[in-house]
């Protein structure tokens, strides 16, 4: 059987795959009705085209890491050792962790307010997926790694948003 959500191969019968973890029990569920819902189950995570992230050290003072985010106009950085990813640092952690207390936090390394372990994923594995992770984890960003966990890019919400976007407007019939 083959898992709907990362496309790897499982034996028949089995509750969860192997390789993501999803359920499989709705592995009988029709197959999908519209362009969107066909995109979702087959397109790869590559096709929303990953941007390289802004990439801090965990070791680099929170202030250094908000300035990076300010100047490279973005809600988040990963936090990485020897380019694979340990965590990520978002405006929410910013917000959340640091808030009005951040003028005194600032020379603290950024590893004592990142979220770890950073979730990843691979540019293989399909868009449903991404999507459920993000929904799930709560993210509004995930690292992408190549095979060797070698940082290759960053997805945001927005890239989905987009992504659905575009399968929507194929879906429309000429003149409609």
């Amino acid at each position: 059987m083959t898992c709907p959500w990362c496309g790897a191969d499982n034996l028949d019968g089995v509750d969860e795959c192997v390789a993501c973890g999803q359920p499989l029990s709705d592995a009988h569920l029709p197959d999908p009705a519209t362009v969107v819902e066909r995109g979702l189950l087959a397109d790869h995570v590559r096709v929303l085209d990953p941007q390289a992230p802004v990439v801090v050290a965990a070791d680099t003072p929170v202030r250094d890491v908000l300035r990076a985010m300010i100047d490279g106009g973005t809600g988040c950085v990963v936090v990485a050792d020897a380019n694979r990813p340990v965590g990520v640092f978002t405006e929410y952690d910013a917000l959340m962790n640091l808030n009005a207390e951040a003028p005194g936090l600032g020379g603290r390394p950024v590893s004592d307010f990142m979220t770890a372990p950073a979730e990843t994923l691979e540019p293989d594995a399909k868009v449903a997926f991404a999507v459920q992770r993000m929904a799930v984890g709560g993210y509004r960003h995930i690292p992408v790694v190549g095979a060797g966990g070698e940082l290759a890019g960053i997805i945001s919400v927005r890239d989905i948003l987009r992504y659905l976007t575009d399968r929507m407007g194929e879906s429309r019939e000429p003149g409609s």
